[in-house]
């Protein structure tokens, strides 16, 4: 079942449920989708990798609101975004631990050889493509830093 058609339905289930949250949650997948298939040069429909990669980027989003308003001592504004994110993440594979990360990241390094800071790039490539989207992009980072230097 597509991404698409799981959404409308847990839109429907919602919206009969009354939980405003989810909601507000579901339509700015749908929106998002909307919009990625509407890019110039898109297709009609969208591969698993750019699902993916548009429920990461509300996820991150919705991080970022939340911290912001947390910084601003805003919990009544913080509260909602972080149960949103809970709602998209459900649609998301498994993520793993930081443990798990850094043991394929190491794993990778042993492979190609890579030492120093200078091959970081390269590396994030590999990783990232390894890791397919049970790893947020901040994270991997942060280990391929840790075990470069």
């Amino acid at each position: 079942m597509s991404l698409e058609t799981q959404i409308m339905d847990e839109m429907k289930n919602a919206m009969k449920a009354k939980d405003t949250v989810a909601l507000e949650a579901l339509r700015a997948i749908k929106s998002g989708i909307i919009l990625a298939k509407t890019e110039a040069g898109a297709k009609d429909t969208l591969s698993s990798e750019d699902e993916i990669k548009l429920l990461q980027r509300l996820v991150k989003m919705r991080k970022d609101s939340a911290a912001i308003f947390q910084q601003q001592n805003r919990q009544d504004l913080a509260e909602p975004e972080l149960a949103q994110i809970a709602v998209i993440e459900k649609f998301l594979p498994a993520q793993l631990s930081e443990a798990e990360v850094e043991a394929i990241v190491a794993k990778i390094i042993a492979e190609t050889g890579a030492s120093g800071i200078a091959s970081m790039g390269k590396l994030m490539g590999l990783a990232s493509a390894q890791l397919g989207g049970s790893a947020e992009g901040k994270t991997i980072s942060t280990i391929v830093k840790k075990l470069l230097v």
